[in-house]
């Protein structure tokens, strides 16, 4: 299938969107203290769900390496934002909890990302509806 001008259109309105978002993202995080990494870190941990957050997850999550994983969380533990605790199962395992101090932190963050993604909807549901 060969695109048309109007996909091109679409998929380059769609990764401006995107590197919007990016900034907006960044410039937040670091108005808090954060780097843009720690900022996602902590959200893996906290959106985790189900699974259980380690070192292995938060590299999976945010596409690193393990050795620069366990480097952003040790940052993280240094700032006092995450603990280590061992897991029940394997005590070679650590499980990363967020402390009030992330909670606080990320709880702020979400709710300006959450608003400034209700105010980008209608364009990506347009880029969307263009590229379905």
């Amino acid at each position: 299938m060969l695109l048309e001008d109007a996909d091109y259109a679409a998929l380059a309105t769609f990764r401006h969107a995107i590197r919007r978002f990016q900034a907006f993202s960044e410039e937040k995080a670091m108005e808090v203290g954060l780097t843009p990494q720690q900022h996602q870190a902590l959200l893996a941990i906290r959106g985790c769900g189900e699974t259980e957050p380690t070192v292995g997850y938060v590299a999976d999550r945010l596409i690193l390496k393990p050795h620069s994983a366990t480097g952003l969380v040790n940052r993280l533990e240094t700032l006092e934002l995450i603990t280590r605790q061992a897991a029940t199962q394997d005590r070679r395992r650590a499980l990363l909890r967020l402390t009030p101090k992330a909670y606080g932190l990320l709880d702020a963050l979400s709710a300006v990302h959450r608003e400034e993604i209700r105010r980008m909807r209608s364009l990506f549901s347009d880029v969307f509806a263009q590229l379905a």
